[in-house]
């Protein structure tokens, strides 16, 4: 009997095992990098180059980027296809060269902007839909493909790789674009573009190449069984008291996290006097201390893993209140100017973010799995729609209020300082928000309770 219950335990470990391994994490975090790169390109780069070098106000890259994000509503959408399909590669590889696409058709409407502002802008429209367009069905199916082929207990882990990989990638890419733009041109912008773009795809098809085969069947990937319709897959998702909760925590950390993004660049320029290739580098440097900040949380939280009641919160709330001092630092940069340690200021909220970011995505990934027959697909699209809701929620509030503050206090430095005051607020906000969303699924999934915990 014990040799039979010992064999039992053993086949149980192995099929626990099945799936990718960190090889097949990593390649899947190649394709989060890729995507980052592009976003990257569009977000900062052109961001910086609309606002500084045409003269255009903040709000016009901000309503594209915004524009860009709400087409990712469609995100459960393209969840819910590649759980009904039979390929989710092809939604990645489809949805990386639609990407890249937009992205060079983003820089020629840039460039066009600075002689016809008509045209420019309706080229541009065109381009930040496919760009939403591209991340969304890219990034929500690979990260189906990675909470449904890997073992329940290292999801965590698995999504904590692959988005410090994509980090990794912004970083790289945000060093190396900044070094290829000097001497800036629109010439330069134009080609470093589709070089950037052509190279993402083909790593992203040899990421993908064979992958898929390697996944593992966990949750409902296992039975077989046909994926529920949208309609009921959306109502079981929103009966659960977890995923609800989580979803609203989301939504107003991500507005947070996200509204430096479209000002970072032009605040530097505008107020440090930093020229293109200068502030890509700064904006480098944030992603650097988000990268450092992600891995730190990832270790400290395997290192502690049931060892503190709420560890995971306590990580999230630790990333929450020291993202809003690091701001508050910045609103003091703002009015001291040149001289002010600015590099190691966006380091250490680059940090606090990562160390909240990385935090947050554990919990996601492990609610993921956890519904009665939703599967992971359409559960990724929602928390992917509701962040990208509160991203270009959050990007456009920064820009606009940059905009509207300029405009009153006649001062950059008290403008910048003003929105950056108020997403320190936000993060205070949102860490009580964390101290307060705690509870777990309802459904009765046969995985450990651990994985449909949200904060406990």
């Amino acid at each position: 009997m014990q040799a039979a219950s010992t064999s039992t335990e053993t086949l149980a470990g192995a099929a626990e095992e099945r799936g990718f391994g960190w090889l097949g994490i990593v390649r899947i975090g190649l394709v989060q990098a890729s995507i980052g790169a592009l976003v990257m390109l569009v977000t900062t780069v052109l961001n910086r180059v609309m606002v500084v070098e045409i003269g255009l106000v903040a709000a016009i890259p901000a309503g594209l980027v915004a524009w860009h994000y709400a087409v990712q509503l469609a995100r459960p959408l393209w969840g819910h296809g590649s759980d009904r399909g039979s390929s989710r590669t092809a939604w990645i590889i489809g949805g990386v060269a639609v990407l890249g696409a937009g992205a060079l058709m983003a820089t020629q409407a840039t460039i066009l902007l600075s002689s016809s502002f008509a045209l420019g802008f309706a080229l541009a429209v065109l381009a930040y839909t496919l760009i939403g367009a591209g991340v969304g069905a890219a990034g929500t199916s690979a990260l189906a493909m990675l909470a449904s082929g890997v073992s329940p207990r290292r999801r965590a882990a698995a999504a904590a790789v692959t988005w410090i990989m994509m980090v990794a990638g912004i970083v790289a890419a945000a060093f190396s674009v900044g070094a290829l733009l000097e001497p800036f041109s629109f010439d330069r912008l134009l080609w470093v573009s589709g070089g950037v773009g052509l190279a993402m795809l083909g790593l992203s098809i040899l990421a993908t190449f064979r992958l898929e085969r390697q996944a593992g069947r966990y949750g409902h990937a296992a039975d077989g069984g046909e994926a529920p319709d949208f309609k009921s897959a959306l109502s079981e998702i929103w009966r659960e008291q977890a995923a609800r909760r989580f979803t609203v925590f989301i939504f107003v950390s991500m507005i947070a996290f996200s509204m430096q993004d479209l000002i970072l660049e032009p605040f530097a320029g505008l107020v440090f006097g930093m020229a293109p290739g200068e502030s890509t580098q700064l904006g480098g440097q944030h992603q650097g201390g988000i990268l450092l900040g992600m891995i730190i949380a990832g270790v400290g939280g395997s290192a502690f893993a049931g060892r503190l009641p709420g560890e995971l919160r306590l990580w999230v709330v630790a990333g929450c209140i020291g993202s809003a001092l690091a701001l508050a630092a910045l609103g003091v940069a703002a009015m001291h100017g040149p001289g002010w340690p600015l590099g190691v200021n966006v380091f250490v909220l680059g940090f606090s973010n990562g160390v909240f970011a990385v935090s947050a995505i554990g919990a996601m990934m492990g609610l993921a799995g956890a519904g009665r027959t939703t599967r992971e697909g359409v559960r990724m699209g929602v928390w992917g729609a509701s962040q990208a809701i509160a991203f270009g929620l959050g990007g456009l509030l920064g820009a606009l209020g940059v905009d509207v503050a300029r405009q009153v206090m006649a001062h950059d430095g008290s403008a910048f300082r003003l929105i950056f005051a108020i997403e320190a607020i936000l993060f205070v906000i949102a860490a009580g928000l964390a101290l307060r969303t705690t509870g777990t699924s309802a459904a009765p999934r046969p995985e450990p309770a651990r994985e449909t915990e949200v904060f406990a």
